[in-house]
């Protein structure tokens, strides 16, 4: 199994629908604030610009989902990139119920890397790549 990033997060209240299970987009925001733990977790604080070599934005997100969970239920999130392309990258992500192991989601973020200036895809930077490379997700 290669490298991967994880967090477990429980499900509030608030995060699931009238039906009693947790809101559709609720999955996407799990993984996108564990991606984003793990960005920090590399070194990379996205939420200082001025600091940054360029911009990252997500240009797709993805979800499949496999499971229900409930208000409650502790989720393991976890991340890696599966992909490093010139101007872009993938970041897998699964999610897994703690209690029973039961498969929640999977999915995906493509990110672009854009130059401040011109707001046009720009080379992921080397530092960036360096730090990155060699890092997938296990895909179940």
């Amino acid at each position: 199994m290669s490298k991967t990033y994880q967090e477990t997060l429980r499900v509030r209240f608030r995060d699931t629908d009238s039906q009693g299970h947790m809101f559709f987009a609720n999955y996407l925001v799990f993984a996108d604030e564990v991606a984003g733990h793990y960005m920090l977790e590399l070194g990379f604080d996205w939420s200082d610009p001025q600091n940054l070599p360029c911009y990252v934005f997500t240009a797709n997100a993805n979800c499949d989902y496999l499971h229900e969970c409930h208000s409650g239920d502790e989720v393991r999130v976890e991340v890696a990139y599966e992909r490093i392309g010139n101007t872009s990258a993938t970041l897998g992500f699964s999610m897994t119920r703690v209690s029973d192991n039961a498969a929640l989601a999977r999915g995906s973020f493509a990110q672009v890397f854009v130059d401040m200036e011109t707001r046009k895809p720009c080379p992921v930077p080397e530092t960036v790549r360096a730090m990155l490379s060699g890092v997938s997700i296990e895909n179940t």
